[in-house]
Parts: C-alpha cells; structure tokens; sequence
C-alpha cells in the first residue's frame, strides 16, 4: 500500500478505489502491520522525536514534511526555519510562532505572508516591516491599498531576488 497510484500529485480514483478495499479487508493483525509499517519512518529518526518525514532537521519534535530545520516544534513544510512553533510552509524564518507562508521573517507571531519582517504580530501581506501589530499590507510600514501592494511586493521581489 505505499504506492497509491497516484500520477503526478493527482490521485487515480481506480487505484484508491482499490486501497480502500484493500483497508476494507484488513483483519487485525494486517491493519496493526500496516500501521506498523507507517509508523517506522517516524521513529526512524531519534533525534527528532514524533516528526514525519523530515529531511536533514536536528533538534525538532512533533513535525511533518519540514527540511533543514533547527530546534522546531510542530511545524509542517518549513524549510531552514531555527526556534520555530507550529508555522507551516515558511522558509529563512527564526523564532515565529503560528506563521504561515513567511519568508526570511524572525521573531513574528499569528501572522502570514510575511516577508523580510521582525517582531510583527497579527498581521498579514506585509514586506520588510518591522514592529507592527493587527496590520495587513504594509510595506516598510506604510499602508497600500491591496492591489497596490501586491503590484509593488511583485517589483521589490524581482529586485531583490526573492
């Protein structure tokens, strides 16, 4: 059942079809070594206790599909993120806490699309920010219309490389 025959991230329905029936039928002892089976890339890894399927991650606990990350705990799809808690799909960031999309950010909190932001928290759609609380699209701290924003955070992307 690893196989779930699955083309190009998109699920065959003839093949999960299959899979359920497969699951249907499982006695106890077949379902208890199938969730056996499962379960082993988790511990698989004793330096990050409770984690599945992480790559290259030291000292984590408790995350999922993260890679490069240091001292996290309940992130999911991080990538080279330190001292990070329950974010998910950030990248570059240090110390956020319930982040979401963030990049290059540090020491943020409840926040998401962040980008280039210190100590912002409850915001949203900002760039290079620093400070701010309960704001959405700011750049440098200053207020944009919405359009706007996304306009100006598409050059200043371009520009930096980012």
């Amino acid at each position: 059942m690893k196989d779930n025959g699955s083309r190009g991230g998109v699920p065959d329905a003839l093949a999960e079809s299959r899979a359920r029936e497969t699951v249907a039928a499982l006695g106890k002892r077949e379902f208890l070594d199938q969730f056996q089976q499962l379960t082993r890339h988790m511990a698989a890894d004793p330096g990050n206790p409770g984690s599945y399927a992480c790559e290259g991650c030291e000292r984590c606990a408790n995350c999922m599909f993260c890679r490069d990350c240091d001292g996290c705990y309940q992130c999911t799809h991080c990538t080279r993120c330190v001292l990070c808690h329950n974010c998910s799909h950030s990248v570059d960031c240090k110390q956020c806490h319930h982040c979401a999309y963030c990049l290059q950010s540090e020491n943020c909190t409840n926040s998401a699309y962040l980008v280039l932001c210190r100590n912002l928290s409850d915001c949203n759609y900002c760039f290079g920010c620093v400070g701010l609380s309960k704001k959405d699209f700011h750049i440098l701290n200053v207020p944009f219309p919405r359009a706007e924003y996304f306009k100006q955070v598409k050059r200043l992307r371009a520009e930096l490389g980012l």
